[in-house]
């Protein structure tokens, strides 16, 4: 078997820089594009460990080190949960990569007749690193992007009832919910009617036009104690039956946009 170590170099170099520029744009670590440079170089030029004799396990410590140097020179050293995520995030691209490249490889290199599988002699790991790998993680990177985007309008609430039952779910802070009771100029956040039904007296309704594109209606709201949302109490809120048009929402409990304004004044 003929083994082409200038084609291998390049492979490695380029597998190794793309997962330390993943990192650096998902972690927004805005480091010189030479750092990342010269720290694949390093990764390319250790695959000469491969032709020493060594076992599994002081090759896989060699490894390690290897990484840890490719993040000390790409990105330095900050704290220990710096160094840990940069680390987690360059395994956790390279274990995404590679399982692509695997499948992919599976699915054209061997073919199979009934349960028996044979490899055909053709290999497009060359043409998926170079072409397919950089599209694979540029979806990672908008994923983990628009994640990251949810993620930071969900937060913790504490629903006090007039009763006194207490509900604590998760909320979406929707920018998009404006709704406020024209009467008692209270802001109105929705939840979903199979969560709020157990907490609420039907006696008691305060009924909240809306209007949305599409459709509008009237919104069944119900009077509360506070909110609790990140220690801040806020009193000047109803809670309202997510309406049938809105139903699917994915959401349990939409926020009002003007919590966002009253959690910056309470901090």
């Amino acid at each position: 078997m003929k083994i082409y170590l200038d084609l291998v170099f390049l492979l490695n170099f380029s597998y190794d820089l793309l997962l330390l520029m993943t990192v650096d744009i998902t972690l927004k670590r805005h480091v010189k594009f030479r750092k990342l440079f010269i720290a694949a170089l390093l990764g390319a030029v250790s695959l000469v460990i491969l032709f020493i004799p060594l076992n599994d396990i002081v090759l896989f410590i060699f490894k390690i080190i290897i990484s840890i140097l490719m993040l000390l020179i790409s990105f330095g050293y900050k704290s220990l949960k710096y160094m840990a995520d940069n680390f987690t995030y360059l395994y956790m691209t390279s274990v995404i990569l590679g399982g692509f490249l695997y499948f992919l490889s599976l699915e054209f290199s061997y073919k199979n007749e009934g349960l028996i599988f044979y490899f055909d002699g053709f290999s497009i790991n060359y043409i998926v690193l170079l072409i397919i790998a950089p599209i694979i993680l540029y979806l990672y990177i908008k994923e983990q992007k628009r994640y990251k985007s949810t993620l930071k309008y969900n937060v913790n609430v504490s629903i006090c009832f007039k009763n006194g039952k207490i509900l604590d779910c998760n909320g979406f802070l929707d920018t998009g919910n404006k709704l406020r009771d024209p009467i008692t100029r209270k802001y109105v956040i929705l939840l979903s009617k199979k969560l709020l039904v157990p907490y609420i007296n039907n006696k008691s309704p305060i009924y909240v036009p809306y209007k949305v594109v599409g459709y509008s209606g009237i919104v069944e709201c119900f009077s509360i104690r506070y909110l609790k949302i990140n220690n801040c109490i806020l009193e000047n809120y109803l809670v309202g039956i997510i309406p049938e048009g809105m139903n699917k929402i994915s959401m349990n409990c939409l926020l009002n946009y003007k919590i966002m304004e009253d959690i910056c004044l309470e901090n």
